[in-house]
């Protein structure tokens, strides 16, 4: 059967089983007031079964049995339809209402309070859930509260029920969630609690339309009941001690203490261009990716005014943002004598952040847009720029003013007052113990797990991995080949690549951060790539892929980049009009990745801001009166074409990409990715690409599936932290002595301290691949294998063959330095008391065999520039020029 007609017939069903509900509500009423009226004796007991009557029929009519799946099946039309019928209801019933409702519409007020009283007492956990449907617990709740004639002995199974006249067997005791979360609020005094709203739609689908479509009149309600409910749970019991006015103190603290109620997880979630005026006023769901957040902005909550001719003091509510300023003194009135105290007024903590749509969500050929949001009290500086975020809250809008003494326009601006985030990113390459802090417990953030074993937390904001997916994880790390396994998960579509795949899989698993506070000391635990090479080489898939599966990676081209793109720029809020700084692609990517693609594309002034974000990981910014350092923690992954689109084997790195030797030493890791022809290859790769076209299931069945690698990474980047061994240090120093003996012979070098710190970040990534607490000497080897491999392909000296570091450090081979210094004394001996030109210079040296190849043409030039620097030679300049001593 269609899922579609399935859960169109049960709306309709519940539906009609509302009205029919409601049709024996009325004869119930109408039955107990006859009996009322007859019999005075049998008042008490007809009033007892009619309220249990009513909590049964209410049951009936409210709770709607509504499983987890088909929850994902309701959509807004469906929605609607509910909404339709739940407003007949409320009509037909309009005649015989009684007591407050809310303004404009028929919801009691009573009657809500009475609902939700029921959702916060009888919800069970999440593993009750299992055990019990939520009528049966509501039903031995209902017979729990009905059965107190008779005491219960919690050592016996049954009880002696008098009515029945017989044994009942006692029902068994069911643990309720959000009561046991008001303990912890108890315990802990965090001030919010998180109100799963999937949950709300399973037990009261009424409530959870009316708390969504009416917000400003439900959520002060609902807040002032939950804080009667935990006064009612927890009362303030004076204290007694020796100190009377500490115990003053914390009474006063304690009737101060409020809850507040955050709602989250909705039902539907709203893509942002689709938010319209219909969404106005009521609750919504949206994600995106935060790229700006203000500073904490002072709001009056309360006003304070003061009378300047009887010194009388008012109290001023705030409405939508607007002080209601009383224009007369009630005391002595006299008008317009009275002006705000703001010593005495009443303060909240705002702050403006800025939410943009993440790009996989922006359609084709579209701009991303963007929404204004309002986070306040706790939910503060909860998300910052880069994260990835879903939040509740209410969307609201303000009518713009032309100027600042002119009337209203019709046009309004909106915004979104946040009610709960969930960073979605949270955790994720996130290794760094200091900012663990966060964890807001009951509060509306989401961000961590409560360490209270009696409460399954889990479900509450469901980002953490579940057990089973942690059990998960662990038994794959124990495989013997999980390292080839994680390898051919990575960008499995692109064949072959395997030692640039492990290098990239190291980057994302990274090395461990060290701080040494007491000497002022700090090496980074991330990893640098460069991936350069001839065009077609899958290089941007790469890329692609890293940003795709990194939480907090952002992905840019080198010639669309600009260096304050990059960095931060300045720009003016426009509400307090302060010059503000706007976070760039490196400072959102703070602890992910930065993929650059078209890195040589770059030009000198933005590949010179890298130099200290690749080593420092911070961005340093000095404009407009701001003067601060920003964090960008984070890992380049970038990738280059060489300047002549191919890849020319005689010349080095840095003269095929055109790129300073100082930067390029930053990057851990150079590949070569070069397009040689070989037919065998050719005809594998030929298949291969051929196979993802007309093949379903391409893929290699010895991978594992994005989500599971990204939660491998995760797991592993948070809790595994590996340690050096003395054998691994010992391999360590052995294996960079060997790299360094290399070039011995030939006076070259072909080590860098650089690559020794690299080869500890490449081991204890290896590492933390195998969930391993230490660092062993296998993987010593595999980094010291991955970075020979990388500098036999960057590093090699074209003239010779070996591995030289110094074509990487300073852009020149210690042979080309060589030849270089016999060149000038030739030059010097040559020239001697004459003024030769280039071209005559150079066919004197190539009559004695001195120039051969256009790498010698261009180190007689270096020669001829570097003599000049030393005011040895000068030139007469122009397009021509002459040479001569000095």
């Amino acid at each position: 059967m269609d899922p579609k007609e399935t859960k169109t017939s049960k709306i309709s069903f519940l539906n009609t089983t509302k009205k029919n509900n409601n049709n024996n509500n009325n004869n119930n009423n109408n039955n107990n007031n006859n009996n009322n009226n007859n019999n005075n004796n049998n008042n008490n007991n007809n009033n007892n079964n009619n309220n249990n009557n009513d909590d049964n029929n209410n049951n009936g009519e409210n709770n709607i049995d509504i499983e987890p799946d088909d929850i994902d099946l309701l959509n807004k039309n469906d929605i609607d339809n509910i909404v339709d019928g739940i407003d007949n209801n409320n009509k037909s019933g309009s005649n015989d209402m009684k007591g407050l409702v809310f303004w404009g519409t028929t919801v009691k007020v009573e009657d809500v309070k009475e609902r939700f009283r029921k959702f916060i007492f009888n919800f069970p956990t999440p593993k009750e859930r299992k055990r019990f449907n939520i009528n049966d617990i509501n039903n031995n709740n209902n017979n729990n509260n009905n059965n107190n004639s008779e005491e219960m002995n919690d050592d016996d199974d049954y009880y002696y029920d008098e009515e029945q006249d017989k044994l009942i067997k006692k029902p068994e005791k069911v643990q309720y969630l959000y009561r046991d979360l008001l303990k912890v609020l108890n315990e802990t005094k965090k001030c919010h609690l998180n109100i799963n709203m999937k949950y709300l739609v399973q037990f009261d689908m009424e409530l959870y339309l009316q708390w969504v479509s009416f917000p400003n009149e439900m959520i002060p309600l609902l807040d002032e009941e939950i804080n009667l409910i935990y006064r009612e749970l927890f009362p303030i019991t004076p204290r007694n001690g020796d100190d009377e006015d500490d115990d003053d103190d914390d009474d006063e603290d304690e009737e101060d203490y409020r809850i507040e109620l955050h709602p989250f997880n909705l039902l539907r979630k709203t893509p942002m261009r689709d938010l319209n005026p219909s969404d106005i006023d009521k609750i919504i769901s949206i994600s995106g990716l935060i790229i700006r957040s203000s500073s904490i902005i002072p709001e009056i909550k309360q006003a304070f005014f003061m009378c300047a001719v009887c010194e009388a003091t008012f109290h001023a509510n705030v409405e939508k943002g607007k002080i209601q300023e009383p224009s007369e003194c009630s005391n002595c009135k006299s008008k317009q004598s009275l002006s705000i105290i703001h010593n005495r007024c009443l303060f909240g903590d705002k702050q403006y952040i800025k939410l943009q749509e993440t790009p996989d969500a922006i359609p084709e050929g579209e701009t991303p847009h963007t929404v204004a949001l309002f986070a306040y009290g706790d939910l503060i500086d909860i998300a910052k720029p880069g994260d990835r975020v879903e939040l509740t809250g209410v969307f609201k809008a303000s009518p713009m003013r032309a100027g600042s003494n002119r009337s209203l326009r019709s046009i309004y601006k909106t915004y979104i007052d946040i009610l709960h985030i969930k960073r979605t990113d949270k955790g994720k390459y996130d290794d760094d113990d200091d900012d663990h802090d966060d964890n807001t417990g009951g509060g509306g953030t989401g961000t961590g797990k409560e360490t209270n074993e009696n409460l399954d937390f889990e479900d509450l904001d469901e980002f953490d991995l579940s057990e089973e997916k942690e059990r998960e994880i662990i038994e794959l790390s124990k495989k013997p080949d999980i390292y080839d396994i994680v390898t051919k998960s990575i960008a499995p579509n692109i064949w072959e690549l395997e030692d640039i795949k492990k290098g990239i899989l190291c980057q994302l698993f990274g090395g461990s951060k060290k701080s040494y506070q007491d000497y002022g000391g700090k090496f980074r635990g991330d990893i640098n790539i460069l991936l350069c090479g001839d065009p077609g080489t899958s290089k941007s898939q790469l890329l692609s892929y890293v940003h795709k599966i990194a939480p907090r990676g952002i992905y840019t081209s080198g010639k669309g980049s600009s260096a304050v793109g990059l960095t931060a720029y300045i720009t003016k809020d426009p509400d307090t009009k302060e010059t503000v700084l706007e976070s760039g692609a490196l400072v959102l990517s703070d602890k992910g990745v930065c993929c650059i693609d078209e890195f040589d594309k770059m030009n000198d002034q933005t590949r010179s801001i890298l130099h200290e974000v690749m080593e420092q990981q911070t961005v340093s910014i000095a404009k407009a009166g701001i003067i601060c350092t920003l964090n960008a923690r984070t890992s380049i992954l970038a990738s280059a074409n060489p300047s002549g689109s191919r890849y020319m084997p005689k010349l080095s790195v840095v003269e095929n990409i055109q790129l300073p030797p100082t930067l390029l030493s930053r990057f851990d890791l150079i590949y070569l990715v070069l397009d040689k022809a070989n037919e065998r290859s050719d005809r594998q790769l030929a298949r291969h690409l051929v196979s993802m076209y007309w093949d379903e299931t391409p893929v290699s069945h010895f991978t594992i599936p994005k989500e599971t690698l990204t939660n491998y990474i995760q797991y592993a980047r948070k809790h595994i932290n590996p340690k050096l061994t003395d054998d691994s240090a010992k391999c360590l120093v052995q294996g960079y002595l060997e790299m360094r003996s290399m070039g011995s012979s030939k006076k070259t070098i072909s080590a860098t301290p650089r690559q020794l710190e690299s080869l500890i970040r490449i081991a204890e990534a290896h590492a933390r691949i195998r969930f391993s607490e230490f660092v062993e000497p296998l993987d010593v080897e595999e980094a010291i294998r991955l970075i020979k491999v990388a500098l036999q392909q960057a590093a090699i000296d074209p003239e010779n063959g070996t591995i030289d570091m110094d074509l990487i450090t300073t852009g020149r081979s210690a042979s080309s330095r060589e030849a270089i210094t016999r060149l000038k004394s030739h030059i010097k001996q040559k020239i001697g008391k004459k003024h030769l030109t280039l071209d005559q210079l150079l066919k004197l040296l190539t009559i004695q065999n001195q120039v051969q190849t256009i790498q010698q043409i261009e180190e007689i030039k270096e020669a001829l520039r570097q003599l000049q620097d030393e005011e040895i030679i000068q030139s007469s300049g122009g397009i021509d020029p002459t040479y001569g001593v000095v």
